[in-house]
């Protein structure tokens, strides 16, 4: 949904944070496209470019803590090189409507899936693409969250339980149409889930289109985006949400629609590639496989479940919206799927 900002307004408050030299210069605002939550803008202003996030109109305040997720790059920044840096932050809504924060725009390429179709990217590119971003995957497990001062930003016993019940209390609050697979997912979520045995901080939302790779190098991770899920607790179930939108050309095509993702070109490692392939780097072996990529699926088809009512209650007419719901049965009946054969592939 597009939401217009206040040029005059911003350019002065740049210019009183000290961010450019004149309260009076021009102000170029761009939204930027795609994207089904937080809006994302880029300001240029005096030859400089910075990035501004709001919530969405009609958003539920808890889900899209403006705050918290500025609280976490501002933390991380110092002790983890692939964070935007931080300049702002208010929580009032007079200047725009809404809270909001401000960043460096990180320069680089984000693998969009028409992007990379239009390029000469090959399949042993993909690869090393792929080896890249597991790697800096792995890199933020492994971090000591205490020494970026993130310990309170939640609560890692008991996430697992916490995360199926609040996810599934979630989908009944937005559920709109009867998809008997829903059910079935969460009742066997509730009676398969593996006791935790590791916490970390843990991203939420880790996929390639919030993922900035370098210009000269899309081996190169610059940036990771899109922090507003951060927390702490189970990294598998991290690597779950991955799995869960990380699409391959033999999966089911209104899936591989709604991911758009390059995932599915050739080059690109499987589902199972990438479990193995985590396994090594981090060092641990990886146990209850299907549940975790079930409930990927899981608290993806919640997600776009819950931008669908959105948009049937009418908080946003983006028309992209129209037929999600129908993006939510394939998701339901693709984690039932898994959930029979017990399988992720």
């Amino acid at each position: 949904m597009s939401v217009s900002l206040p040029q005059s307004k911003l350019a002065r408050l740049l210019y009183e944070q000290q961010l450019i030299d004149h309260p009076d210069s021009e102000l170029e605002i761009t939204q930027f496209p795609g994207g089904f939550s937080n809006l994302t803008y880029r300001l240029a202003i005096e030859g400089k470019t910075f990035v501004l996030r709001r919530p969405p109109v009609g958003a539920i305040k808890r889900g899209h803590d403006m705050g918290r997720e500025y609280k976490v790059l501002s933390h991380l920044y110092p002790v983890f090189n692939k964070v935007p840096k931080t300049f702002y932050y208010t929580e009032d809504d007079a200047l725009i409507g809404a809270p909001f924060y401000i960043m460096e725009e990180v320069q680089g390429i984000i693998l969009h899936d028409e992007k990379v179709k239009n390029s000469d990217t090959s399949p042993d590119s993909f690869a090393q693409i792929a080896e890249s971003w597991l790697t800096t995957f792995v890199e933020l497990h492994q971090l000591d969250y205490r020494e970026a001062g993130l310990s309170e930003l939640g609560k890692p016993e008991g996430y697992i339980s916490r995360q199926v019940f609040n996810w599934g209390k979630q989908y009944l609050k937005a559920a709109t149409d009867d998809i008997p697979e829903a059910q079935q997912v969460m009742e066997w979520m509730e009676t398969h889930q593996p006791k935790e045995v590791a916490h970390s901080l843990i991203h939420n939302d880790y996929k390639y289109n919030n993922v900035v790779f370098a210009d000269d190098s899309w081996r190169e991770i610059r940036a990771i985006l899109d922090w507003e899920m951060c927390t702490l607790g189970d990294p598998l179930m991290d690597l779950g949400t991955s799995l869960g939108y990380w699409v391959t050309a033999d999966d089911p095509v209104p899936l591989q629609m709604l991911s758009n993702s390059p995932t599915i070109l050739p080059g690109n490692p499987s589902r199972n590639e990438i479990v193995q392939r985590y396994a090594t780097l981090s060092g641990n072996p990886i146990r209850h496989l299907t549940f975790y990529y079930v409930y990927g699926l899981f608290k993806i088809a919640v997600i776009v479940q819950q931008i669908y009512y959105r948009y049937r209650a009418g908080y946003t007419q983006d028309a992209r919206f129209a037929h999600l719901n129908k993006f939510t049965e394939v998701l339901f009946r693709t984690a039932w799927r898994a959930v029979q054969r017990d399988r992720i592939e």
